[in-house]
């Protein structure tokens, strides 16, 4: 492939539609190695129980392509966003199967929820504030989040030469410290660095543009030149190799 026609790719896949959290245009472009746990396996697990929760919070559902595979739902089942193009996304999808589905702001301090409403809250790679998982759960009630820690991405950036975001700390230890201190029980926490493998210079410009908060910056003009050497050393070895960072916590609060 020519440069120039490295730029028709590139410009083509920057281009595609995005939409709710859907990344299948990725399918074996991109490949990370599996992580040590299942976070659909430890939400299905509780609710499959002879006494499920009565009531589930889904923090940042996206387009709610994860929450509508958790079918049946307890009686009470919510759903937050913040992305605007994903809020009529997700009530398109949610709203006809019961969910009540939430529109917020961005980084919201405090969500509409009573104290004490939900028997369960999950959180898969979204934003919340300790202190009002605490308040939202009931006795009793468990937290499950599956985040991004700050390791994430950073040789695939340093790679195209963009700017890293906060060097501070985010990882399974401080957000279990962070959790306890807001006044919950901590049942498990498991950080993991999985290899991800990048088949395509092209999957790079469509991530990229999907996920514009990851680098603020980003388009392929500014980033050609970057992005040319990352499909040359592709053509060379057929793959480049970078790390993800996730981590899990789990969290109870004291009570029934």
């Amino acid at each position: 492939m020519t440069p120039a026609e490295l730029r028709t790719f590139l410009d083509s896949e920057a281009a595609k539609p995005f939409s709710g959290w859907d990344f299948s245009h990725l399918n074996g472009r991109i490949v990370e190695a599996p992580l040590a746990w299942s976070y659909p396996s430890l939400i299905l697990s509780r609710l499959r129980r002879a006494h499920p929760p009565q009531s589930l919070l889904d923090m940042g559902t996206g387009g709610g392509e994860f929450l509508a595979r958790l079918q049946p739902f307890p009686p009470r089942t919510c759903a937050t966003e913040a992305w605007p193009p994903n809020i009529p996304i997700a009530k398109e999808r949610l709203e006809p199967l019961g969910v009540t589905v939430v529109a917020i702001p961005e980084d919201p301090p405090t969500l509409p929820f009573e104290d004490g409403q939900f028997d369960l809250i999950i959180n898969r790679h979204e934003y919340y504030v300790p202190a009002e998982i605490q308040r939202m759960l009931a006795p009793g009630g468990e937290f499950i989040t599956q985040q991004v820690g700050e390791r994430n991405d950073r040789e695939l950036k340093e790679m195209l030469g963009a700017p890293l975001q906060s060097e501070e700390p985010w990882n399974g230890e401080v957000a279990a410290r962070q959790l306890a201190a807001a006044g919950l029980g901590i049942t498990d926490v498991r950080d993991a660095a999985p290899a991800s493998r990048i088949f395509d210079a092209g999957a790079i410009a469509y991530y990229f543009h999907a996920l514009p908060w990851e680098i603020p910056d980003f388009s392929i003009g500014r980033y050609f030149d970057q992005l040319l050497a990352i499909h040359r050393q592709i053509e060379r070895d057929g793959f480049i190799e970078t790390t993800q960072h996730r981590f899990l916590v789990v969290a109870k609060k004291p009570g029934n």
